[in-house]
């Protein structure tokens, strides 16, 4: 799966991290929304800071895109130390986790992106350095393998997921603080549209800055990245000012509708109001419909789908909603939608996909 398909993705690709870079917020005061999490955060910090010693472990957990890479940042400008920065998957062996580990300096902010897909063994040696700022290093094999301990520096562990519920109960009992991010009301992703705006030197209006919001699923690296886009189709094509006029006829060329539905959104939609008459229908039958991987049709686009209304996950399988034949210009069937009719049946297993 490409996690990185199409400008309503919540996901970032490598080659965009530069970009999204120039735009996040460096200090917490900077931080937009959020209020809740940054105003524990900040007493968090505030007293570490007065007590001269690190402050708890933190875990944030939300979906992506929604501002948890960027507070790991903030956490160490704001303590003034260092950041050292990995991801769960690329954490294979414990030997590898214990030479990070070691290598921290006192103060030291280390960063665990995805911490939820962490490698047991890794894992399992991160509670001993959460708790005891310790760790075993197992040297040979068999009855002669021997445990030599080595110390770590005190440090803070920030932890960010998007599946909260795949972490062990082990793991988040040792975080101190534990945060969830909400997404964006439309209001705030204005006002971080003109922040971007300010730093990218790009002229917007207050109309380009709602349509651009109004179209981000309230998200703000979705509204970071459409608002580069349409710049690029104000440059190009218009005068260089994002008004109302020019991000909507940019959006029209970059296939992201009213509701910030994507070509493959819409495909999904499509197929399961056209070609199963609203379901319910199995994932991998629907994906094999739109010409999708399962897995990229059940984590990029049916969140979003799910939350605004225009898609329901049965126990019998996917359902288009009455929402969803209207957003298509169909007109909905009268009855319950997609719940009297048989269910379309899983080409690919012999049960009904679960939600």
């Amino acid at each position: 799966m490409s996690e990185t398909d199409g400008l309503a993705s919540a996901y970032v690709s490598d080659a965009e991290r530069d970009a999204e870079a120039t735009v996040r917020p460096r200090r917490l005061a900077e931080f937009i929304a959020q209020d809740r999490v940054r105003d524990q955060l900040d007493l968090l910090l505030q007293g570490a800071m007065r007590r001269g010693s690190p402050p708890d472990h933190i875990l944030l957990s939300g979906p992506p895109g929604l501002g948890k890479t960027s507070l790991a940042n903030i956490v160490a400008a704001e303590l003034g130390a260092g950041i050292r920065v990995t991801s769960g998957p690329a954490i294979e062996r414990s030997g590898d986790l214990a030479a990070i580990l070691t290598s921290l300096a006192e103060g030291d902010v280390f960063f665990i992106d995805e911490i939820h897909r962490i490698a047991r063994p890794a894992e399992e040696l991160l509670y001993s350095a959460m708790e005891d700022f310790r760790v075993d290093v197992v040297v040979g094999k068999g009855p002669g393998a021997t445990a030599i301990p080595l110390d770590v520096e005190p440090f803070t562990l920030v932890g960010a997921t998007t599946r909260s519920g795949l972490l062990t109960g082990p793991m988040r009992d040792r975080f101190g603080f534990v945060a969830h991010l909400d997404f964006y009301a439309p209001a705030d992703l204005e006002t971080l549209l003109h922040r971007s705006a300010r730093i990218l030197g790009v002229p917007i209006t207050p109309e380009g800055a709602t349509e651009i919001a109004s179209r981000s699923r309230g998200t703000p690296r979705i509204a970071n990245r459409l608002l580069r886009r349409v710049r690029d189709y104000a440059e190009v094509r218009a005068d260089g000012v994002v008004d109302l006029a020019t991000a909507r006829a940019a959006l029209i060329v970059y296939d992201v509708d009213a509701l910030g539905l994507d070509r493959l959104d819409r495909a999904v939609l499509t197929a399961l109001v056209d070609s199963f008459r609203g379901g319910p229908v199995g994932l991998s039958t629907l994906a094999v419909a739109v010409g999708e991987q399962p897995d990229t049709v059940e984590e990029v686009c049916e969140p979003f789908l799910v939350r605004a209304g225009l898609l329901a996950r049965t126990p019998r399988g996917r359902v288009a909603t009455e929402g969803a034949w209207r957003h298509l210009g169909r007109t909905p069937p009268n009855g319950t939608f997609g719940m009297d009719g048989p269910a379309v049946p899983d080409l690919f297993s012999l049960e009904t996909d679960q939600p």
